[in-house]
């Protein structure tokens, strides 16, 4: 069975790639299973707009004829959809014990704990859009504190990997930070399959005795 894997696409966000992730979708074989893996709707408080729309249409579609599995993350965990075809929802999902899939908010540590830090970064980055700065999704923004965004990413990376190694997983993948990555730690690989609020953009792709994180064009 060959699966795609993608995370925080961020659907209802300004910053959301649909016209590319849309492309994407359309080229996915009908014979591949489909993993969301969490944040794929930015606020289920937001009003969602028709290019929007159209992407949870073909997902609707997809699933009537292929595996369309939704792993819940802290922006969609919320997210209840009227009616979404035959889409699985989860908190997370396994494939036997070769992979552990999910969001990857549950292993932060850090930002739960860094709330005046997290508003007082907010108010800079509204700030330098309101004085002319072009927008770009907060966590692009974050990337230029890079010792901070790099403690961040190490430490979900970190807690990700202990905790598949702990319930016996060889490998796990995750979103949550934005950062694309595959890295082996502890004995257990972790690989991260970044966003769809800024490019480059990345999946993941299992297939039976191999899984790779590719970079879409």
């Amino acid at each position: 069975m060959n699966t795609i894997i993608v995370s925080d696409l961020h659907i209802g966000s300004r910053y959301f790639l649909y016209k590319k992730f849309e492309r994407f979708l359309r080229n996915i074989p009908d014979n591949y299973e489909i993993i969301l893996n969490g944040d794929i709707i930015d606020s289920h408080l937001a009003k969602i707009n028709q290019p929007h729309l159209n992407i949870l249409n073909i997902l609707e579609q997809l699933s009537y004829r292929q595996r369309v599995l939704w792993v819940c993350g802290n922006h969609d965990i919320e997210y209840i959809p009227q009616a979404l075809g035959n889409i699985e929802f989860k908190r997370q999902h396994s494939m036997e014990k070769r992979l552990l899939i999910i969001h990857g908010d549950t292993f932060d540590d850090v930002l739960p704990h860094s709330k005046v830090f997290t508003k007082i970064f907010v108010l800079l980055h509204n700030f330098r859009i309101m004085l002319g700065a072009r927008p770009v999704h907060k966590a692009q923004y974050a990337k230029k504190l890079r010792v901070f965004y790099k403690f961040f990413c190490k430490k979900v990376m970190m807690n990700a990997a202990n905790y598949a190694l702990k319930n016996g997983y060889d490998a796990i993948t995750c979103g949550h930070t934005h950062y694309a990555e595959d890295v082996l730690y502890n004995g257990v690989r972790y690989i991260n399959t970044g966003a769809w609020t800024e490019s480059p953009s990345f999946y993941l792709h299992k297939a039976a005795n191999e899984m790779t994180l590719k970079q879409v064009d």
